[in-house]
């Protein structure tokens, strides 16, 4: 006889409830929403296809970025090389950029500036061509070695640079105030950001393609700065180490600012950044705090290294502002000043904030999806979702007769748990989500369609109906648990693997799934144990 306790019954009921509780207030209304208390206005988070809203691809620059390490392994070699006295006669990038050639006077070097690379970057790739140093009075060849970057690195690399735009994107648009952003990363250098209910996404736009890369360097006093009219292209001066960057001072004027290329100070040191009005201007400015240990230090030794000299704040290749140091910054806080408007500074302080990119972003897609467009989809969805709940509801009883009903009641509660779960997982649910769930009704009761037909052989065998139903949930428990196991792998895989909307595709089938489990061996089997109980001598056809 087929017997559940109490206690598994009084829980079975307790997680029914609380799974009704959760799940009514994304049917409800924005009225009676509003009406329910806080701990309850939680609901179903839908995709940006449901909801509407904007839609855009990013690419990162990883070539760039690989340009700029192979630009640093450069410097340090050079110092490298200069402080073991190894004579070169060239060293830089290739015709390809993509590796570092270093031409030697003497061969026997080879060893030792091999040594020194690969400290610098083990990551590299070896490759040597051309002749040791001439014998006699003819003049030396020199020998030309190469260092790549591997493959391997390169993939490594790859991957960090996109894990640490995606923060960066996360955090930018999370202190722009838009709620329930999508950010996912798709192929090997791409980003996809979906934005539900954002139908201008412009304001967004500028704040992800923005580096926001802030660094402090010193201004050269040997040079001067040269203004010139806002599109017109002076001719600047060229010395090494020194780079004119320009600095817009207003009213259709540039200054272009001879600032050292050497960076003293950069913005990842940054703790906090606040739009202010400024004390002796009386206009907008960014006041800034570095932390407590690394930035506060950098910054105190920066002003007063540069007491009563100019220095320079740039960002993203221009220059914020470029004033002079009138005392040591000991506090290691600094204010931005510039001619920027309130919306400029907010701006500004907000990416300060965020952090800059590692990389810079293209936008290689964007797209929107209007309101109506989306309400249309969930229209369609509930249509789909009740015609297969009730094409499937009458199968069963049909089927099954008075256990068919009985599955009908746990399919109902199947749904509810699935949306409970969602609401209490924070989900999103997207348009083949929705796919997810019509598929998860037609799963959800094959359970019980192996339970029935293993009680009617067992019934045809002769046995008592207690019996048989007794017997039909142990003899089919293994083969259920072993289907649905390998429909959980597959949504795992689909969702490791997968993208946004195929991610929600597979959330909805391992909620269903796991439900579906729960609803067949607790709830739809204390329903027929309780029934059971109450009708002894009564026997059903199944």
């Amino acid at each position: 006889m087929l017997v559940v306790s109490k206690l598994r019954v009084f829980l079975t009921f307790c997680v029914c409830f609380l799974g009704l509780i959760l799940a009514v207030p994304s049917s409800l209304g924005p009225d009676l929403f509003n009406k329910l208390p806080r701990f309850l206005q939680h609901t179903v988070s839908l995709g940006l296809e449901l909801r509407g809203g904007s839609h855009i691809q990013l690419e990162v620059d990883i070539d760039s970025v690989t340009s700029e390490h192979l630009e640093s392994i450069i410097d340090e070699a050079r110092k490298q090389l200069r402080k073991q006295n190894i004579k070169y006669q060239r060293i830089g990038f290739s015709k390809g950029k993509d590796k570092v050639v270093v031409k030697l006077a003497d061969s026997k070097d080879v060893g030792t500036v091999k040594k020194s690379f690969f400290k610098i970057e083990p990551e590299l790739e070896f490759s040597q061509d051309g002749s040791g140093a001439a014998s006699g009075a003819n003049q030396e060849k020199g020998i030309e070695v190469s260092f790549a970057i591997s493959e391997k690195f390169i993939d490594k690399f790859t991957k960090r640079i996109v894990d640490e735009s995606i923060e960066v994107i996360r955090h930018r648009i999370d202190e722009s105030g838009t709620k329930e952003p999508t950010i996912l990363r798709q192929g090997k250098d791409r980003i996809i950001v979906q934005l539900p209910g954002v139908e201008n996404p412009e304001e967004i736009k500028k704040l992800l393609g923005k580096t926001a890369l802030l660094t402090f360097h010193g201004v050269d006093e040997t040079l001067e700065s040269i203004t010139v009219n806002a599109g017109e292209k002076p001719k600047l001066p060229s010395k090494p180490g020194v780079m004119y960057l320009p600095e817009e001072r207003g009213e259709g004027v540039v200054t272009y600012v001879p600032i050292k290329k050497q960076v003293s100070l950069t913005g990842k040191s940054l703790v906090d950044a606040q739009m202010n009005i400024d004390n002796q201007g009386g206009g907008p400015c960014v006041s800034i705090k570095f932390d407590n240990i690394e930035g506060t230090r950098k910054i105190a030794e920066l002003s007063a290294k540069y007491l009563h000299k100019q220095f320079a704040m740039v960002l993203d290749g221009k220059v914020l502002s470029a004033p002079v140091f009138q005392a040591v910054l000991n506090n290691g806080s600094a204010v931005i000043t510039g001619h920027f408007t309130m919306e400029e500074a907010t701006e500004l302080a907000l990416l300060l904030r965020a952090g800059s990119l590692p990389a810079p972003l293209s936008i290689v897609e964007e797209r929107n999806v209007g309101p109506s467009l989306g309400a249309d989809s969930i229209s369609d969805g509930k249509v789909a979702v009740a015609v297969a709940f009730a094409l499937v509801s009458i199968f069963m009883i049909l089927s099954y007769g008075l256990f068919g009903s009985f599955s009908v009641v746990s399919l109902t509660f199947n749904i509810i748990l699935l949306f409970a779960a969602l609401t209490l997982l924070g989900a999103t649910l997207t348009l083949p989500g929705i796919a997810g769930i019509a598929l998860t009704i037609g799963m959800a009761v094959d359970a019980n369609v192996l339970i029935y037909e293993r009680i009617r052989e067992e019934m045809r065998l002769g046995i008592k109906q207690s019996l048989a139903i007794s017997q039909g949930y142990k003899m089919a428990t293994t083969t259920i648990i072993d289907s649905n196991f390998t429909t959980l792998v597959g949504s795992i895989v689909l969702y490791e693997f997968g993208s946004g909307p195929i991610k929600g595709f597979a959330v909805t089938l391992a909620i269903g799934t796991l439900a579906s489990l729960f609803t067949t061996f607790s709830l739809t089997k204390a329903i027929v144990a309780m029934w059971i109980k109450k009708n002894k001598n009564k026997v059903v056809v199944i």
